[in-house]
Order: C-alpha cells, then sequence, then structure tokens
C-alpha cells in the first residue's frame, strides 16, 4: 500500500460514507481496480489494507462528531434528564432511544453476515449486483416517497426498520447511508429527516467498525510495522471529504431528488459487475 492508493480512498471513504452509494462497495472497487492498474492480484489483501479500512472509517466517524455535535450533546442530555427524572416525552430523548435500540438491532443482524462480507472482498462482480439492489432502492424509495405524507419525526416503527436496512447493509454493496435513508422514505419520512437520522445513526457502528472490532481482530505488533504516513493521511483526508459531504448533501436533499444517486449505483454496478466478471 502506498500514499497514492491511501489518500485516493480516503477521498472515496469521505464521498461514499455518506452519499448513498455504497462506501464499502466503493472502497472494493477502488482498491481492486487499483491492483488491476498496477498488476497486482485480486486475492492479495494485506492486513495493513484491512487496517487502513478501519482508519478510514475513523476518519468519516470524526467527521460526523463534529458535524452533529450540538446534537449529540442535546440527545445526551436529554437521556440523562430523562433517565434521572423520569421524564421520557421529549423528542431528543426518544431520538436517543431510538438510536440505542437500532443500534443493537443492527448488530444483530449485521454480526451473523460478517463472514459473507469478508468474502464479497474478493467477489466485486457480486458487490456490483448488490450495488444495482441498491439504485433500484433508491429509485422506488424515491418514487413511493412522493406519494405519502411526510412525517416530521422518527417512529419506533420506523427506527425498527431503518435499523434492519442498516444491518443488512453490513454487505458490500448494500449502502448503508442508501438503505437507510430510502427506508425512512418508504416509511414516510421527508429526505432531510431521513438523512439526518441516518447519519446519526451510523454513529455507534462506525464507531465499533473503527475501534472495537479492531481491538479483537488486529494483531497490534504487526500495526507498528504499517506504512502509518499514508495511513495517517488517508484518514485526514476521508475526515475531511466527510465532512464537506455531510454538509453538501444535506443542503442537497432538503431540495433536490436522490434519483441521480439511483441511477448511479445501477450504472456503477453493470459497469463493475460486467468487467470483473468477464474480463478479471
Amino acid at each position: 500500500m502506498d500514499l497514492i492508493q491511501s489518500v485516493l480512498m480516503g477521498i472515496v471513504q469521505g464521498l461514499s460514507e455518506f452519499l448513498p452509494i455504497s462506501s464499502s462497495a466503493h472502497l472494493v472497487f477502488t482498491s481492486n481496480f487499483y491492483k488491476v492498474f498496477k498488476g497486482i492480484e485480486i486475492v492479495q489483501e494485506s492486513n495493513q489494507e484491512v487496517f487502513l479500512d478501519i482508519m478510514l472509517h475513523l476518519g468519516t466517524l470524526i467527521a460526523v462528531l463534529i458535524f452533529f455535535r450540538k446534537e449529540i450533546m442535546e440527545i445526551l442530555k436529554a437521556l440523562y434528564s430523562g433517565l434521572k427524572n423520569k421524564d421520557y416525552s421529549s423528542k431528543d430523548f426518544k431520538t436517543g432511544v431510538y438510536i440505542i435500540l437500532g443500534t443493537v438491532i443492527t448488530v444483530l443482524i449485521a454480526f451473523p453476515l460478517n463472514e459473507v462480507a469478508e468474502l464479497l472482498v474478493f467477489k466485486p462482480a457480486v458487490v456490483g449486483v448488490l450495488l444495482i439492489f441498491t439504485g433500484c432502492l433508491l429509485l422506488f424509495s424515491e418514487w413511493y416517497g412522493k406519494r405519502v405524507k411526510d412525517k416530521k419525526d422518527i417512529s419506533i416503527t420506523s427506527s425498527i426498520l431503518i435499523a434492519v436496512a442498516q444491518g443488512l447493509a453490513a454487505l458490500p454493496g448494500f449502502s448503508r447511508s442508501g438503505l437507510t435513508i430510502a427506508t425512512g422514505l418508504l416509511s414516510g419520512h421527508d429526505r432531510t429527516v431521513a438523512a439526518r437520522y441516518s447519519f446519526l445513526l451510523s454513529i455507534p457502528i462506525i464507531l465499533g467498525a473503527s475501534m472495537v472490532y479492531p481491538l479483537i481482530k488486529l494483531d497490534f505488533a504487526e500495526v507498528v510495522t504499517y506504512n502509518w504516513i499514508a495511513i495517517i493521511a488517508g484518514t485526514i483526508v476521508s475526515a475531511i471529504v466527510g465532512y464537506l459531504c455531510i454538509k453538501y448533501f444535506l443542503k442537497f436533499v432538503g431540495r433536490f431528488s436522490l434519483g441521480i444517486f439511483g441511477y448511479y449505483c445501477l450504472i456503477m454496478g453493470i459497469v463493475t459487475a460486467v468487467f470483473f466478471g468477464f474480463f478479471v
């Protein structure tokens, strides 16, 4: 792994973590296209590349924590105050409970899929097919969302459905933000409400993926030998791009359809499935 690959993947992670186009799929695509370009066999994935992926997720975690710092503090205060005073009526308290519940549901669904997800890293053609599904779901949710009344607040029912969608997004090609926002639209919420809740719900999961899970899986004696200049550069790029992506994506969804991302997923999925399925 070199500096160019790390920075390139940092840009891809920062954009695709929050855009509804599947960050895991695009990291798989970027890594494998880069290997094809450099003449490296796709099956060769080092532990250093796995660690880079973890650090890139840490970068986007930093981005979402900074951007939503006020909302996060209000939710934490509401949870503390609600439990202390036994008053569970505030919107922020309910949002906090929904995020906790959603995180538990996500883990219960995503954990059994982890081994399958790791295998798909070496099968970009299959990931392309799953990305096609993401595109179709985005287009359908936009069509359906225009025909139902917008709900301003997330309900417990929609929070559970969104959490299920986030759990399924453990598979590369199933966009986390794409599936969760689409589920929000199908549950009757407008794009901005669905997107903001999707980003807040992502925080515990990204935290687990970038910090808790590595403590179990990684050999830290090996980590010290990695190319840390490249890793740190990629992480910083991921955080900066991720912050800007959140900022402008929320403005975008307030005014425009997600259809453009649906069509992008369809095209990218088809191209990838055909390229890696028949030519590599």
